[in-house]
């Protein structure tokens, strides 16, 4: 399977950008924080968390579905460490994606498996993960870890 999304953003004032995803997707707003922008709207390194953390969530919900499970309301929250590389640019340095389970993991029979599969199952993170290090940690809804990095 091969497809091509396009993206357009047009720039409004100073660093913030009107973002058209297409079709019938809302516009955004995308912007720099100070003193480049004006914060009226997410920054591209929260929009790249955001896709990360909302790809990985999909595919946790996605490979529990293979097994007719549902792992309720689910949350994942990105943390995204900004820093400076050896040339002295900023860049993103890492990403560590915490996923919060909704409900008990003694519910869901098959976690171990889809514990084992789920991050491979994300295109965004494991595109991204080619370049930036990425970390994935997934707990219980009482904030018992069943999930963390190697």
């Amino acid at each position: 399977m091969s497809e091509a999304i396009s993206v357009t953003i047009t720039r409004q004032d100073k660093y913030k950008f009107l973002v058209d995803f297409g079709g019938t997707i809302p516009d955004a707003v995308a912007d720099l924080p100070p003193p480049l922008g004006d914060a009226a709207g997410p920054s591209p390194e929260h929009l790249l968390a955001a896709a990360v953390a909302n790809c990985m969530a999909s595919s946790f919900v996605f490979a529990h579905a293979k097994f007719k499970e549902d792992p309720g309301p689910v949350t994942a929250t990105v943390a995204c460490q900004i820093g400076r590389n050896d040339n002295n640019r900023v860049r993103i340095l890492g990403l560590s994606v915490d996923i919060t389970l909704g409900v008990a993991p003694e519910t869901l029979g098959h976690l171990d498996r889809t514990l084992a599969q789920f991050e491979e199952f994300c295109t965004v993170s494991q595109s991204v993960k080619a370049g930036i290090p990425l970390s994935v940690t997934v707990k219980a809804p009482d904030g018992r870890v069943l999930k963390q990095p190697a």
